[in-house]
């Protein structure tokens, strides 16, 4: 039997976690000197409300080692031998060092188990980490030996495309990832940036004017890159404004010949 572990920014819905029974530690959110544990103490409407007021952002740290040991146990007292767990990129957090210590101390305890314990860095952020969670647990429904899986994941998960863009510079501007004077030029123009993941970090790949030219180029990016062999299913992600999610999700069933499941 085969337990999926993730971090908690994957960003999947409690539907699709509890349906895979896929075990999430969470990270943990900084606001005014307060944490609060990610989609257990805060949910994510909840968070994007109060973000708007905010005049210092929010921090976040990592799960502790400790989070992901109480799953790995829970797990083998439920029955598991073999436990994968797939972290958000080690370029954008710790999430990642923080699993392979938990694996280690599980192992240093426990020297001589028969237990299988493999940590992904997915070199992927949100949907795109959460992509290769959903379709692993398809592969382990599908009967897929643990090894297949980890070879999947470790050879796919640099070709997994993920594309994202803010539809307001003020929070940049406060990250110090743009400056006031590229801001005030960016809204005056309505430039809204583009990002991706480039080895394991965010990198800005392209610069739009207005919401209808960020999709037109999501979809032409769609129709030029998608790998066929393997996707079966796509997820189109939002913060707040699930209308725009809604308006990609027609655009892509008008524009391109894909027919599958498409997540929102």
């Amino acid at each position: 039997m085969i337990k999926l572990m993730a971090d908690s920014t994957c960003d999947l819905p409690q539907e699709i976690i509890e349906r895979y029974n896929i075990g999430i530690a969470p990270l943990n959110i900084i606001i005014n000197d307060k944490s609060y544990r990610d989609k257990i103490d805060i949910s994510s409407d909840d968070f994007y409300e109060l973000l708007s007021g905010m005049d210092e952002l929010p921090t976040t740290s990592m799960p502790s080692p400790e989070e992901y040991l109480k799953i790995i146990d829970k797990a083998i007292e439920e029955g598991f031998t073999e436990i994968l767990c797939i972290c958000m990129s080690s370029g954008t957090s710790g999430a990642y060092q923080s699993a392979t210590i938990a694996r280690d101390v599980f192992f240093d305890k426990n020297p001589d188990t028969s237990i299988k314990l493999h940590v992904v860095d997915s070199l992927c952020m949100s949907h795109g980490s959460g992509w290769l969670i959903m379709k692993t647990a398809q592969f382990i429904e599908e009967g897929y030996s643990f090894e297949r899986i980890v070879e999947f994941n470790e050879t796919y998960k640099t070709r997994v495309k993920h594309l994202l863009c803010v539809d307001d510079l003020d929070n940049l501007i406060k990250s110090g990832r743009l400056t006031n004077a590229s801001a005030f030029i960016g809204k005056l123009l309505k430039v809204k940036p583009i990002m991706t993941m480039k080895g394991g970090k965010g990198a800005i790949v392209a610069k739009e004017r207005g919401r209808n030219r960020v999709l037109k180029y999501y979809v032409n990016q769609f129709n030029q890159r998608v790998d066929r062999e393997v996707t079966d299913f796509i997820i189109v992600g939002y913060t707040s404004v699930i209308e725009m999610a809604n308006k990609l999700v027609e655009k892509i069933k008008a524009e391109t010949d894909f027919k599958d499941k498409i997540y929102i």
